[in-house]
């Protein structure tokens, strides 16, 4: 709820329902930011190596509780990465060391990408076992064929990957993730209550031209990478629209500043310092900042079928500066907006 002068938002503790967190002293950099937000957060297995056991995903999990602020109240809800090899069994498995998910990424699709899914009937086992024990399949929703324009990569997704999927397994949860198109948010939109969609605060705030500004951007470079202007506002549309298949996640991807500027730049937004404000921003520019609770609060936690917090956090509208850098284990990470100033505060 909003006070009456707009100046104080107070929310339902939210939730990050897709965050990328790293390991080791880079990790140990990056939760905090979270755990000062967000209750909870689904947190991606891409490391190197990747996440693919349930042993794996319990020792990851230990790794991040350890490094969470003392007094904070944050949980790290796991996910496994889907391979082409992942029995059955790993599902059973997953789901009694407390998993909540799978994650499928087509291979070459993204950051450490490169174990994913070559040939989707390949993981029809594991996704039958996905479906029976009702853990959610999270999805990075684009196509890696070289022929395929990259601005054309979701939308062929949808029509050649997810539609059969869908169609094969009628009753397996998932989460469409990180949408950035007009057509994604319309397949979200007119699909059943088994498909849901997170949408970032870099694809609800600006178009691809915030790349090319001045010059080649990195820390704007994300993937999937943001599009043209009538995408993002069919974004903005679908995130303030009250429908509970569209909820936050930042997809916060957290790189050292000299990979990011880099001849072969990685891709990622790293948001997780001033996630909730980037949100606060653009439903108050679309008018609805009675619909951000809604959006960050209540409908992730609905799908999964977990709990919704009972606690608050309290926005103010202050001005503030994000910092331009931050400590990133031996490195430096530079956050999305770094030396600019924001209209709200997390309090």
């Amino acid at each position: 709820m909003t006070s009456s002068a707009q100046n104080t938002l107070v929310l339902t503790r939210p939730d990050d329902w897709h965050l990328h967190v790293r390991d080791g002293a880079a990790m140990a950099a990056v939760v905090p930011a979270t755990a000062r937000q967000f209750a909870r957060a689904i947190v991606m297995p891409n490391l190197r190596p990747p996440v693919m056991t349930a042993e794996q995903a319990s020792g990851y999990r230990d790794r991040i509780r350890a490094v969470v602020p003392a007094g904070a109240r944050f949980e790290p809800l796991m996910v496994l990465y889907l391979t082409d090899n992942t029995p059955a069994d790993e599902v059973v498995r997953a789901k009694a060391m407390g998993a909540v998910a799978f994650k499928l990424y087509p291979a070459g699709a993204t950051t450490n990408s490169d174990a994913g899914v070559t040939d989707l009937r390949k993981t029809y086992k594991a996704l039958e076992a996905i479906q029976r024990e009702g853990l959610v399949l999270c999805v990075h929703g684009e196509v890696t064929d070289g022929d395929v324009d990259v601005f054309d990569r979701e939308k062929a997704f949808i029509d050649d990957k997810l539609i059969p999927l869908r169609r094969d397994f009628p009753e397996l949860k998932i989460v469409f993730e990180h949408i950035t198109t007009q057509e994604a948010a319309q397949y979200v939109n007119e699909s059943d209550r088994f498909v849901g969609a997170t949408i970032t605060p870099q694809h609800l705030l600006y178009n691809r031209n915030a790349i090319f500004m001045g010059g080649v951007r990195p820390h704007y470079y994300c993937l999937p990478i943001l599009k043209r202007e009538v995408h993002r506002l069919a974004l903005v549309q679908a995130a303030i629209s009250g429908d509970a298949k569209f909820f936050l996640g930042t997809d916060s991807a957290p790189h050292a500043s000299q990979l990011k500027e880099n001849a072969s730049g990685c891709a990622g937004c790293y948001t997780a310092p001033c996630a909730i404000e980037l949100y606060a921003e653009a439903f108050e520019a679309a008018g609805a900042l009675d619909k951000l609770e809604g959006f960050a609060s209540f409908y992730g936690a609905d799908f999964y079928g977990l709990p919704r917090n009972t606690d608050q956090i309290t926005l103010v509208r202050e001005d503030w500066t994000v910092p331009e850098s931050l400590p990133f284990g031996e490195a430096e990470i530079k956050p999305l907006r770094g030396g600019e100033v924001l209209h709200w505060r997390l309090r």
